[in-house]
Order: C-alpha cells, then sequence, then structure tokens
C-alpha cells in the first residue's frame, strides 16, 4: 500500500537585521514505494496582495490526502514567494517598492531581491508544469481565466483547455513583459500557465474550487493522478494579439462608478453597464453603455474612478460563438 511522503522544505532561507530570516517555503507531496512520476508545482503569492491562490494551495494538499494512493508523481506547492509582501499586504516587496514580478530570471550574483527571483527560477525550472496563480488587484475582478504569450500558444493551449477556466487570453507577445516568471520559465522551456481570477485581497472560494478541478484533471493528463477526476469544462479562448476579440471600457471622466452588471452578464451593443455619478451635485455625470455585444468578464469593484480608468472588458460576441 502506498503512502504519502510529504515534507515542509525551505527553498530559500538566508539572515536579515535585527535577528530576522527571509524564508521561502514549500510543500512537496509525493507517494512512498514506487518510481516517481513526473513534477507539478503550484505558485502563489508573487505578489502580496493576491490571495486567491492561497485557498487552492489549501485545497490541493487536502484533496490528495483524501485519495492518497492516486498520487503518481510530485506535487510541489509554494504559498508565499513574496512573504514579506504577503505580510505587509502589499502588491511588491515591501521596503523595495519593487514589483516581484518584474525581475525575473533575476541574477544570482546581484542584490537580494535579484537573488531571490534567480533561485526561485532554478527551483521551478524543469518540472513538468508550472501553474502560477494570481488575482486581479483591489479596483478590478476577474472571472477565472489564463492568459498566455503568443509565443507559448502552440505547448500551453491545450494544457489550458484541461483547466476548467472560463477563459484563456492569448496575447500577444509585445504585451507580455519579459521579466515575469511565466516568461522566464517558459523560455526555458518549463511551460508555466498563469490564472488570473478573483479580486485583490481577497479569496472567492468558488474559483478556488473551479481552478482546484482543473488541477486534478491536468494531473490526470500529465499522469501523476489516477483517481477521479472532477467533470470541467473548456474554456472560450480569445485572441488579443490585434484586439479584436475584447473591448475595453474606460471612464470618460471621474467620479463614483456604480456597477449595474456582473461577471459572466450577456450585454447588447447600447445596453447600460453602468453609471459614473457625482455624489456632491447629486448627478450622473455618464451613462455607460456596452460598445458591442458580449460577455462581460472583467468588472470595476473599486468605485472611485478617473478618467481613462478602466471599468471593464468584454468580450465580443463572435468570440462566445467561436468566430474569433
Amino acid at each position: 500500500m502506498s503512502e504519502l511522503i510529504e515534507n515542509i522544505e525551505d527553498v530559500l532561507r538566508f539572515p536579515l537585521p535585527v535577528d530576522e530570516e527571509f524564508v521561502i517555503k514549500k510543500h512537496r507531496i509525493e507517494p512512498s514505494g514506487e518510481n516517481i512520476g513526473k513534477r507539478i508545482c503550484i505558485v502563489t503569492g508573487i505578489h502580496g496582495d493576491e490571495l486567491e491562490g492561497q485557498y487552492v494551495c489549501y485545497e490541493i494538499a487536502r484533496r490528495i490526502r483524501r485519495d492518497s494512493l492516486s498520487l503518481k508523481g510530485i506535487v510541489d506547492i509554494y504559498p508565499g514567494m513574496n512573504p514579506f509582501g504577503i505580510d505587509s499586504i502589499t502588491r511588491g516587496i515591501p521596503a523595495f517598492d519593487l514589483d516581484m514580478n518584474r525581475i525575473f530570471p533575476g541574477n544570482f550574483d546581484g542584490d537580494m531581491n535579484e537573488f531571490t527571483a534567480s533561485m526561485i527560477v532554478k527551483e521551478l525550472e524543469g518540472a513538468d508544469l508550472v501553474i502560477d496563480i494570481h488575482a486581479s488587484n483591489i479596483f478590478l475582478t476577474e472571472i477565472p481565466q489564463i492568459r498566455i504569450n503568443e509565443k507559448s500558444e502552440k505547448e500551453l493551449v491545450p494544457i489550458a483547455k484541461k483547466a476548467n477556466m472560463d477563459l484563456i487570453w492569448v496575447h500577444g507577445a509585445s504585451t507580455v513583459l519579459e521579466s515575469t516568471l511565466a516568461y522566464s520559465l517558459n523560455s526555458r522551456g518549463t511551460n508555466t500557465l498563469v490564472v488570473e481570477m478573483g479580486v485583490g485581497m481577497r479569496i472567492t472560494p468558488d474559483y478556488g474550487e473551479q481552478l482546484t478541478d482543473g488541477i486534478i484533471s491536468i494531473m490526470s493528463e500529465l499522469g501523476i493522478w489516477e483517481g477521479e477526476v472532477p467533470k470541467t469544462k473548456e474554456a472560450i479562448v480569445a485572441y488579443d494579439a490585434d484586439g479584436d476579440d475584447v473591448c475595453y471600457l474606460n471612464a470618460p471622466c471621474s467620479g463614483i462608478y456604480m456597477k449595474e452588471k456582473e461577471h459572466g452578464a450577456i450585454v447588447r451593443s447600447g445596453e447600460s453597464v453602468g453609471k459614473i455619478i457625482d455624489p456632491l451635485s447629486g448627478d450622473v455625470l455618464a451613462d455607460i453603455k456596452a460598445p458591442e455585444n458580449g460577455m462581460i468578464f472583467t468588472v470595476r469593484e473599486y468605485p472611485v474612478v478617473e478618467e481613462g480608468s478602466l471599468m471593464g472588458r468584454i468580450l465580443r460576441e463572435k468570440v462566445l460563438n467561436g468566430e474569433s
């Protein structure tokens, strides 16, 4: 009978002033008594204010323990790649005013942050799949989606279709930053999916359950899981290389945005999706209307807007009809 081997291990540990330490940890789960198969890495916490992935890390471990005999490979779970950011509820690395996802692949001989980035890449490189889980910021909420650089489309879209997401958004290469973890790993031959879902500083359990079902499905495809696989759905695939599949809602003026539509709402061209109001005068400053038929997949949650602020994104009707 196979039993699980579980270890909490240091990815990185070094001393800091005033008797403190910088520590990044991982939770490794693997079967014992048999040949170890492939390896999947569940990564989150690169941005300290994005917490949706925390629940996924917990739920993956819980489900594996519930059916331990089904695990046939290695699952590495990394809940806190930016531990100081999580502790201080900040997006970037506190004190440095630095976005951690803009310094990869790092530099082994660089400063503390560059060294950390290089060690993370070294740790993850060579895995059969890395899933990098993000949330939106505190201003916007996103339906569960995977974003892919068009350079990696051929390799990643077939995998992403097994992830139980609502949307796969393929971006043009010019819009993808080369200093992200996903770009660094994909360029080194380590397949990496970037998940965006939910909203900053919150956890949406339904989204976490949805993604966990998808991860189990992918593990089954990779031969890492031989147990029951949840029923999953195939995502809509949209392309943004020419901006043809997605249209954006930007605020025409400053004020308080009152949304009228939620995620997944189907809207018609000219239909109202929200209003910008002036609480001082009591006036409606702008009636925000859908520019085209489609589905809303990004919704502004933080109501204060300035001219140009993003209020939402709409997936055009042709994409919903499979005409992209």
